[in-house]
């Protein structure tokens, strides 16, 4: 009889999937920094390259879609800062118990961010506008918070399961 384990370990090519996604959304948005900066600055210097007004505004906003968006991958490959110094001295169930505490609370911290961050971004963010372009609401500007948490408890969920899961199921 398969155990629980098995039946929802089949549930990993969803996890892959979202992860593919995020990660082609931060490369296009990584794309299209450098393409508007580019045209920016060499809009600066050649005369007939246009340099929009509306480049460092719509940079800045990618970068911060990229900046949240990569700290969610980086939940699902672990490779957040982490305290790992004293883990030798530790029995590996208490370290352990600390991976689940820490994953309880990154999860809080999604669903922090999704409330919150969507409550800025409809709310402060709905009732103004970019400067440069002034058709744009700044909702855009407040909703890679809420995005963000999405992925990030999509990812610590995972976590938070895998973490759970070593204490029941022996390491090869």
């Amino acid at each position: 009889m398969p155990s629980i384990f098995e039946k929802v370990d089949k549930i990993k090519p969803l996890y892959d999937f979202t992860y593919k996604v995020v990660m082609v959304i931060c490369k296009l948005l990584l794309i299209g920094d450098v393409c508007i900066t580019s045209m920016a600055v060499a809009g600066r210097y050649i005369s007939f390259i246009p340099d929009p007004a509306w480049s460092e505004e719509v940079v800045l906003t990618f970068m911060s879609y990229m900046a949240v968006l990569a700290a969610a991958l980086a939940i699902r490959r672990g490779a957040h800062i982490r305290m790992t110094a004293l883990d030798r001295y530790l029995p590996v169930t208490l370290i352990r118990v600390l991976d689940v505490v820490a994953d309880i609370a990154v999860f809080a911290l999604s669903i922090i961010m999704i409330v919150v961050g969507w409550q800025y971004a409809s709310g402060l963010g709905a009732k103004g506008t970019y400067v440069s372009m002034p058709w744009l609401s700044r909702f855009w500007m407040y909703f890679p918070i809420p995005l963000a948490g999405v992925a990030m408890f999509v990812f610590q969920l995972e976590a938070l399961y895998n973490d759970i899961k070593k204490f029941f199921i022996k390491e090869d």
